[in-house]
Order: C-alpha cells, then structure tokens, then sequence
C-alpha cells in the first residue's frame, strides 16, 4: 500500500476507510455518467431548464467525486475510479438508454440519488464508528449536496408530468 498521509488511523481503519470511500465513488461515477445521459437524450416542455440544472448537477458529483477519490488516496490507497470499476462495483442501478420525456428522465434520478443517499448516509456512520472524523464530514458534506440535488430534480416532477 502506498504511504498515508495522515496520522492518528490505525491500518485497519485506513483500508475499511479506503473500501468504503472506493464504493461511494464507484456510486458516484455512476449516477455522474446517469445524470449525463439525461442530460443528452431529455425531451419535452421545460427542456433547457431541466437540460442546464442537469449539468451543474454532473459538476457537484464530480466534485464529490474528486473528494472521495483524493481522501482514498491521502489514507494510503489507491482511487478506483474509472469506467469499468464503477460498472463491476456499484450498487446504483443502470441508466435506461431509451427515455426520453423529461418526467421520466426524473423519475430514474430520483430513484438514484436517494439510492445514493442513503448509501452516503450508511458511509457516513461507518466512518463514525470507525473513529474516522474527517472521512465522516467529507461523506456528510457529499451527503447534503446529492440531498439538495435530488431536491431540485425532483422538484421538477410536477412541471414535467
């Protein structure tokens, strides 16, 4: 493994650590590449606006991406985040590549970024048992985004139905 750069997390902490913020980034790139795939192919009254949101929500999830990634690596492990170990790992449900209609496009989001919460929230207390503070205020400060953002997609399911 390679150096850490912390101090005060015992080795077992920092892999459990390492898995745990590895999971949530394979979660992450996947509902990234969701969101995009929306944001493509969405059709229907309201389109630029939902069409915009959509991309300032792919930003904030690569950001916290970013977050996950860099704190794996701080705590001595690698980031695994490409294409194919967001495919082989996460527990977020493939993105149908068909729809088209905006309430639809909506629908799966939502569907998926409370997936994603609720998994953030799960990281967020293994952190907390595990006695990794920061591990637990990043996944928390990731949580409360993804949480604002299901909140403005799905605020836009009245206007689109």
């Amino acid at each position: 493994m390679p150096e850490a750069f912390v101090s005060g997390l015992n080795d077992q902490t920092r892999h459990k650590m390492i898995d745990v913020l590895n999971a949530r980034l394979a979660d992450t790139v996947a509902l990234t590449l969701a969101v995009k795939q929306a944001h493509w192919n969405l059709k229907g009254p309201g389109y630029i606006g939902v069409h915009e949101l959509l991309d300032e929500v792919a930003d904030r999830l690569r950001d916290g991406a970013d977050l996950m990634a860099e704190r794996a690596v701080i705590l001595g492990g690698h980031a695994r985040g490409t294409l194919e170990e967001a495919a082989a790992k996460t527990v977020i449900e493939a993105y149908p590549l068909d729809m088209e209609l905006i309430a639809e496009h909506i629908e799966a989001l939502k569907d998926r970024f409370l997936k994603l919460g609720a998994n953030l929230r799960e990281a967020i207390e293994t952190a907390s048992d595990a006695g990794d503070a920061d591990t637990e205020d990043l996944f928390t400060e990731v949580s409360r985004v993804v949480d604002k953002d299901a909140w403005f997609i799905g605020a836009n399911a009245s206007a689109a139905a």
